[in-house]
């Protein structure tokens, strides 16, 4: 709990740490899965790094939003951004990738 309290210090995020990671970690998952392209053999190493890359495109978009003065936190578009930025990073990793 006191990381995401934390969090909430420093940058503003109430959606919090958690929200970010899995947000970020299920779309950067999904792309290295779902994007097309040779995978003869599945390498964790790179999954693992998509899903992170997914997680700090989250957590950025939604700093960097607010910083900006797009959204307030927790807003419906601090979720519809932190969603699109992982999963842009999460694909454009993947096709550079494969």
């Amino acid at each position: 709990m006191g990381i995401i309290d934390l969090m909430t210090l420093l940058m503003g995020v109430t959606m919090g740490f958690l929200a970010f990671l899995l947000i970020g970690g299920v779309s950067g998952a999904s792309a290295w899965i779902f994007y097309p392209g040779s995978s003869s053999t599945p390498k964790l190493g790179k999954f693992i790094l998509a899903s992170f890359l997914g997680f700090i495109a989250a957590a950025a978009s939604s700093y960097l939003g607010q910083y900006f003065g797009l959204f307030q936190s927790g807003q419906m578009l601090e979720w519809v951004s932190a969603i699109f930025a992982s999963c842009l990073v999460g694909c454009v990793f993947t096709a550079l990738a494969k």
